[in-house]
């Protein structure tokens, strides 16, 4: 567990309980939350892994760093092929992008901005191949009605009831839920965490 009396304030840069629930699991509690308030539209022609990592360091630069502070953020993009999936903001759109993820791999990126107390910026990216089960119109709709997909990137939530449609996966599963701990702990330790 990170010492808080040595280790370097810690600024978690996102709105996202999921990601401060994650960061506690390797004993890591952040001094302060900032949501960092970036556009987060795709440019044209971006390609995903360009644009997850972009909004990682974009999220880590907009939030004010004190002196001696770390700032971290993350970003978690969904994709098939070049195609940047949206977050599910209705019911509507939630069953566009089950109905496209239904028995197709895709790919969850997710990175991570570490800008360290003397303002090294260091990132990582992780590309985690999901498969989905082929989906029934009876387990689409009751995915959908069950609500946990909505604001998701992809229009689901692993660490829910999402969890039993996957087929396969290979990579982070914390990726997947928003911040993979691996590539986020050796980040951590760069920026001079002791985290045993």
């Amino acid at each position: 567990m990170a010492d808080p009396a040595t280790a370097p304030p810690l600024v978690l840069a996102s709105s996202s309980p999921r990601r401060r629930d994650l960061l506690a699991r390797i004993g890591v509690v952040p001094s302060r939350i900032a949501a960092p308030d970036i556009d987060e539209s795709p440019k044209a022609g971006e390609l995903p892994r360009s644009y997850a990592l972009r909004l990682a360091i974009a999220k880590a630069q907009a939030v004010p760093r004190a002196a001696g502070e770390v700032v971290l953020a993350g970003d978690t993009t969904v994709a098939i092929g070049r195609r940047i999936l949206p977050p599910a903001d209705s019911a509507e759109v939630q069953r566009r992008l089950l109905a496209l993820l239904s028995g197709r791999r895709h790919h969850c990126l997710s990175a991570v901005c570490v800008i360290d107390a003397g303002g090294t910026q260091r990132t990582r990216l992780v590309d985690t191949v999901v498969t989905f089960k082929r989906l029934s119109t009876a387990e689409l709709e009751a995915y959908v009605a069950c609500g946990e997909g909505l604001g998701k990137a992809g229009g689901y939530a692993i660490q829910g009831r999402a969890e039993a449609l996957v087929r396969a996966l290979s990579g982070s599963h914390s990726g997947v839920m928003g911040l993979p701990l691996f590539e986020t702990r050796a980040l951590l330790v760069a920026a001079g965490y002791d985290l045993g």
